[in-house]
């Protein structure tokens, strides 16, 4: 299957990191390329694209799109964007102009069965974004216990009927051990009673997510890594942060409120002691969300949040 991403919030994005000749920009999520070939055009013919996945077929693909815009002008790196400062350090720049995060799941990732993402697909349950960690999701729902699945699934999946879907799938794994993505939602869709199967889309759609945020770690890393982008930006540079649900969505406007702030000393002190100054200015007050004919095009851009920030 071709790696094809549909790039989200494009035009935003381009508007808010306002990218030209060059400039040094970092697409902290490659994916299929579609934010990396847009910015890499018009920073050409003096500026430098930095791009990072853990997802070698991602990297792969991405390749093919950005190579007939000369190899000599980007720089791809088969790493996690919590190693942002290492990466850069691997460069020849010090500080960067524009910073984008596109977060989540790719559209290929879900659309590959034999990745294990998605629970449309019969595959081995996997859902590694990056093949070489150890742990998959077949690990997490067989090993972990009732106590430790029910946390991921309600914390991490926001699902009301978490406990009985750990309690479920215990009992299946007793007889047998769950190898199958076709195997999980046979599952979830018992255990969640049938009148609340009516509402909120697919039955098996927040345990899913659950298990790909736990296995990928994604939510551990993203503060640190936010905050390593800030660090690593110019003066005046812009950092963008695509999020396609709520949890993501509160770390990155939590760490944009952090990095805002300045005095934090108690307001009955005269004078300020902290010297904290703010490190950021917050260019989106509310998250852009998508327009009804983005919606329309690609569904899967329904829940899409974008918030920017300006380095001072």
């Amino acid at each position: 299957m071709d790696f094809q991403h549909k790039p989200i919030f494009l035009k935003e994005t381009l508007d808010y990191l306002n990218p030209s000749s060059g400039m040094v920009i970092v697409d902290c999520t490659l994916g299929g390329g579609g934010h990396s070939k847009a910015l890499l055009e018009r920073i050409l013919p003096t500026g430098k694209l930095i791009a990072l996945d853990q997802d070698l077929d991602a990297i792969n693909a991405a390749e093919k799109v950005l190579r007939p815009l000369g190899k000599e002008n980007y720089m791809i790196f088969h790493s996690n964007f919590k190693d942002l400062e290492e990466v850069i350090k691997k460069t020849p720049f010090e500080k960067v102009d524009g910073i984008i995060y596109d977060l989540g799941v790719s559209s290929y990732q879900l659309d590959e069965p034999e990745r294990g993402f998605s629970y449309r697909h019969d595959a081995m349950l996997d859902m590694r974004m990056d093949r070489d960690r150890k742990e998959t999701a077949f690990d997490l729902v067989n090993k972990s216990s009732i106590e430790e699945l029910t946390d991921i699934i309600r914390d991490y999946g926001e699902e009301k009927w978490a406990k009985r879907i750990a309690i479920f799938i215990e009992n299946k794994r007793i007889e047998a051990p769950i190898k199958t993505t076709g195997e999980l939602v046979n599952i979830i869709k018992k255990a969640i009673p049938a009148g609340a199967r009516q509402e909120g889309g697919h039955p098996a759609k927040r345990t899913f997510q659950a298990l790909r945020i736990a296995v990928n770690k994604e939510l551990d890393v993203l503060a640190p890594a936010l905050k390593q982008g800030i660090k690593v930006l110019k003066k005046g540079g812009k950092l963008a942060v695509i999020t396609f649900h709520s949890l993501e969505d509160r770390i990155t406007k939590q760490v944009y409120k952090e990095m805002a702030q300045g005095c934090t000393c108690p307001p009955d002190l005269p004078i300020c002691v902290c010297n904290n100054k703010p490190k950021v200015k917050i260019l989106t007050r509310k998250p852009v969300i998508p327009t009804e004919n983005e919606k329309a095009e690609n569904p899967r851009a329904r829940s899409a949040k974008l918030r920017v920030v300006e380095k001072l």
